[in-house]
């Protein structure tokens, strides 16, 4: 399992008071608001942020940080990630589980086939996809719905799904 996830990207800088945009990475971008600092990806190494302000353009997150009051001192991180710890991140319902922890998992079919490796999770407006990397290399889609998706099991590394008619055939 991660113990980082990342949250966001920064884009550019807005203005010319330190303030950044960050494109944001997480379902919920108003969840910077919760959040007090955030670790910065230099290339080089991580330096924790403290968030000193948060407000949203378009699509877009702006922030400040605290110690960044000049454009010089915080353009040099465009491009860079931003990340938080395990423990900052929002707390899951059942059932619901973070893409970076499903990424690599074994998925089987509920006869015990090996279908392949979980490659991504796709977000639709219905619901989400799991993107199954076969062995053959083709890819697999499976719809995150409960007739397909029997058992999630992050301990054993697997998900075993059921395939509906048609799902399979490649």
């Amino acid at each position: 399992m991660e113990d980082m996830f990342r949250v966001g990207v920064i884009s550019s800088v807005h203005g010319v008071r330190g303030e950044v945009k960050v494109f944001p990475t997480t379902d919920d971008p108003a969840r910077f608001k919760e959040l007090e600092e955030v670790t910065l990806d230099t290339g080089k190494g991580f330096i924790t942020l403290k968030i000193q302000g948060v407000k949203f353009f378009k699509q877009m997150v702006i922030l400040k940080f605290e110690g960044y009051d000049h454009i010089e001192d915080i353009e040099k991180y465009k491009g860079k990630d931003l990340w938080i710890r395990r423990d900052q991140a929002v707390k899951l319902e059942e059932g619901e589980y973070f893409i970076a922890d499903l990424i690599g998992l074994a998925v089987k079919a509920e006869d015990g086939q090996s279908l392949g490796r979980l490659k991504d999770v796709l977000k639709t407006g219905a619901n989400d996809v799991y993107v199954v990397e076969m062995d053959s290399g083709k890819e697999l889609l499976i719809p995150v719905i409960p007739d397909c998706i029997i058992k999630v099991d992050l301990d054993s590394g697997e998900v075993i799904v059921h395939l509906l008619d048609g799902l399979l055939d490649l």
